[in-house]
Order: structure tokens, then C-alpha cells, then sequence
């Protein structure tokens, strides 16, 4: 496939073979979501130039894999500070029966994802400009990506997701460490069963790293 030309000279990786594996037929959407990626992202300072030659490992398919977490398949998502829409563009791809919304603060962050949502024909993602103290929506399941330390996301996800409800926070290698820190916040805040799991393992290297809790 083409290799798209990217602001600054960077280079996009090509396409890994594992991509065809972890997307299916949701793989046309997902490249041309890299191509929006490595070009407008950048100029809009959504992602940047050094993040464009790694981007299917880094980005892309590390935010896949989260999706085998996702069983039974819930009916509504809500991808909190969704940002460049990573990974809840990337969730809407791959779970085309879930109602994924897009909660964006920035204006021109959720004009990128609106485009984003149409230029792929992604019926079942919706974008919402609003913060999480702000909204009175509530999800089935909360996902984040760089958001905020895990104390802080914690309680705002608490905020938008229902009773019994699923967050998953994706992390990097201080995930253990952000958890046990966050221990005192997530006992007052009443989640349960908060541990760090893996998606991915023989799909993508390193596997991604999540912290899981779930609502009372």
C-alpha cells in the first residue's frame, strides 16, 4: 500500500502483516485512518512527526488488541479524552455493534475526529465536545489513553460509566505502580477488582498494558 507523505519528512511504517490479523475487515479503515494520521494529525499537532514511523506499533495496534478485552461486546463505549481518537476510532472500526461516543474538551480536536468519523464511515461513533465532570451520559464501558494519572482518571471515569460498568486504562510499564498508588482513591471511589491485564500477548510486542476496574 502507499506510504503517505508526512509533514516533515518523517516516514510511515509500512503496513504490518499483524494488522491484517488484529483489524480483519475493519483493516481498509484502519489504514486510512494512518494516512489521516500521519498527515493532518500532524499539522494539527495531534501526533507528532516523531510518533509517524511507529505508528502502527505504537498507536494503532496497541490500541486494537483492547478490544479482545471487550467480551461479551458491550452496546455503548465512551472513549474519555478521546483526542487524535486513539484508541476509540479505533474501537468503533473493530466493534461496529457498539455505540462508541468521543468525549473531546477541544474544539478543534473534536472537528479532527468529526472528519475522522465521516472520511471513514463510522456510523456507529458519535463525537461530544464536553468534559467528564460535565456530561450526564453514562457507558457501558470507559476507555482512556494518556488522559491523566490514574487517581485522577479513576474519579472522572467514575463519573460517566453505570453501575457494574467497565474502565479500562491504558497504561505503559508504571502501571503497577500507578495502581498501587491509586489503591486509596479507587477504594473511596468504590471500584472493584482493579488489577493490570494484558492485551495482545502474541499479537503485538510488547503487549499493551491496561489497568481494568469496574464499578459497584
Amino acid at each position: 500500500m502507499p506510504v503517505p507523505a508526512v509533514p516533515g519528512g518523517a516516514v510511515c511504517e509500512p503496513v504490518p502483516q499483524t494488522a491484517a490479523e488484529v483489524f480483519g475487515a475493519a483493516l481498509p479503515a484502519a489504514v486510512a485512518y494512518a494516512g489521516i494520521l500521519a498527515t493532518r494529525g500532524v499539522e494539527q499537532g495531534l501526533l507528532g512527526p516523531r510518533e509517524v514511523p511507529r505508528l502502527w506499533d505504537r498507536h494503532l495496534l496497541n490500541c486494537a488488541v483492547v478490544a479482545e478485552l471487550l467480551e461479551p461486546r458491550p452496546g455503548t463505549l465512551l472513549d474519555l479524552g478521546s483526542g487524535a481518537g486513539l484508541p476509540g476510532l479505533v474501537l468503533a472500526m473493530l466493534l461496529p455493534g457498539t455505540a462508541v461516543t468521543l468525549l473531546e474538551p477541544m474544539e478543534r480536536r473534536c472537528r479532527f475526529l468529526g472528519e475522522c468519523v465521516t472520511e471513514l464511515g463510522l456510523a456507529n461513533a458519535t463525537v461530544l465536545r464536553g468534559r467528564a465532570e460535565d456530561v450526564t451520559i453514562r457507558t457501558e464501558v470507559v476507555t482512556a489513553r494518556a488522559v491523566a494519572p490514574l487517581p485522577r482518571l479513576a474519579e472522572l471515569a467514575m463519573g460517566v460509566v453505570r453501575p457494574g460498568g467497565m474502565i479500562l486504562a491504558i497504561k505503559g510499564r508504571t502501571a503497577a505502580e500507578e495502581l498501587k498508588a491509586a489503591g486509596p482513591v479507587l477504594r473511596r471511589i468504590g471500584a472493584r477488582d482493579a488489577r493490570v491485564v494484558r492485551a495482545g500477548q502474541g499479537k503485538v510486542d510488547p503487549a499493551t498494558t491496561v489497568v481494568r476496574f469496574f464499578a459497584r
